[in-house]
């Protein structure tokens, strides 16, 4: 497991301080820039990366390319990002390569100290805890009751990273166990969440909400710190009393290995600007993402913060031992 300092280090940017010193190239891009996506065609965090690809491109006055490289934990795209050594190549994806991996994961294909620069965040996705609606609850103090009625453990599924983790903070605030019900697709999950064949499910809004307005599944509660545009009706964990289940989904582009400053500064403020473009906002939240653009700095901080969580989460159940999920 990487150590913790240099995990911090790397959330808090200090990997860039030693970079200062390098001139950003006078015309930049001068060729078509890729854009690297740990997750495959048509996911919410894919779109997303192509809304800002046409818009960079109209910036910047070269192609600019998105490339799908899907994989679990985001290994398959961080290893390749790092190895191809492109100044002319970004990589956007979820804070949990510097977030998660380096707590959870031994060996990492990267180095989370260095090799992954935080430019600027774009969003923060929403994330929602869900349960079919023949459970017959409202609320997540009503899923807490439900629980420890029953004579066996309820069981969930949740999407790697942050929804894992807020599931693993719900039964830890509330002392229940669990069964963790695995699945390759996770589409699957949502299906067996509708026919009631799982008990809870914790996962990006979007997917869900067809079965919600099919009155097959209920939303409980975001685990943002805002409700979602798309499902304003639903509150959040933390009006429901569970501050533990409050994260910060954020989302955004990174840069390589010594990337000048001044560079890292011109992108970031290049995509600051289209996310605070109204139509790309309008998208997003119809994504079930709240455009929410932060600098170098900011962005970095909101990955340490998430790292912070993370970590406690994770120490927490090893206190506990295995029972608590299975």
């Amino acid at each position: 497991m990487a150590s913790m300092s240099l995990i911090r280090a790397a959330a808090l940017g200090l990997m860039v301080l030693g970079t200062s010193a390098q001139a950003a190239p006078e015309v930049w891009p001068e060729r078509t820039v890729r854009i690297i996506v740990p997750n495959p065609a048509g996911v919410s965090n894919d779109v997303i990366a192509r809304f800002f690809a046409e818009k960079l491109a109209a910036r910047w006055g070269k192609p600019v390319v998105v490339e799908n490289l899907p994989g679990p934990d985001g290994l398959v795209a961080a290893r390749e990002f790092v190895s191809r050594r492109d100044d002319h190549t970004l990589l956007y994806s979820f804070a949990s390569l510097l977030s998660v991996n380096p707590i959870t994961i031994d060996k990492l294909p990267y180095d989370p100290a260095s090799d992954l620069v935080p430019i600027a965040s774009t969003s923060d996705n929403f994330i929602a805890i869900a349960v079919p609606s023949s459970l017959g609850v409202n609320s997540l103090a009503a899923l807490v009751d439900v629980a420890r009625q029953r004579s066996e453990k309820m069981t969930f599924a949740a999407t790697p990273g942050v929804p894992y983790y807020a599931i693993s903070a719900f039964l830890e605030e509330s002392g229940l166990e669990m069964a963790q019900a695995h699945y390759r697709n996770f589409n699957q999950a949502v299906t067996d969440l509708s026919e009631a064949r799982i008990d809870i499910v914790a996962a990006g809004v979007i997917p869900l909400l067809p079965l919600v307005q099919a009155g097959k599944i209920r939303l409980l509660a975001f685990v943002n710190g805002t409700r979602s545009p798309a499902a304003p009706d639903v509150p959040t964990a933390s009006e429901q009393g569970h501050d533990a289940l409050r994260f910060s989904a954020v989302t955004g582009f990174f840069g390589w290995r010594d990337m000048p400053m001044a560079l890292r500064d011109k992108i970031a403020a290049d995509v600051v600007a289209v996310a605070g473009q109204a139509d790309i906002r309008n998208r997003l939240a119809k994504l079930g993402s709240l455009s929410q653009a932060k600098t170098p700095g900011d962005f970095a901080a909101a990955i340490e913060a998430q790292r912070r969580q993370i970590a406690a989460i994770v120490a927490s159940i090893k206190k506990a031992g295995p029972s608590k999920l299975q």
